[in-house]
């Protein structure tokens, strides 16, 4: 997988979300973009968007704990940094994608790759 919050924006295209207030600290927002299921995560303020679906076996990832910045995996307790996307634990091996998230004019926008 492959972590687009360091992709050149313009191989980015930015959908438009919701509005930010409509995702408060320390919650989530599921959304599909495309045929891609993604989760963002309001984190302290800080906005952070990833693939909502683990490596190790496809299970959903985003109603999994969240413990500082990782999300641990509901089925196998495999761990992701949110802000990168990065396998940090096992079972899982294979990062899944982290996508850049702006917020414009009170919207969250997910950049995915075009």
């Amino acid at each position: 997988m492959f972590n687009y919050t360091n992709y050149d924006e313009s191989k980015v295209e930015f959908a438009e979300i919701a509005p930010a207030s409509e995702l408060p600290s320390g919650e989530r927002l599921f959304v599909d973009l495309g045929d891609q299921p993604i989760v963002i995560f309001n984190i302290a303020g800080q906005l952070f968007a990833i693939g909502d679906v683990c490596t190790h076996d496809d299970g959903p990832l985003g109603d999994g704990v969240i413990e500082g910045f990782n999300v641990v995996c509901p089925r196998h307790g495999a761990e992701f940094d949110i802000r990168t996307g990065q396998a940090v634990q096992m079972p899982a091996v294979v990062d899944i994608p982290a996508y850049p998230v702006q917020v414009r004019d009170g919207i969250i926008f997910v950049g995915v790759p075009k």
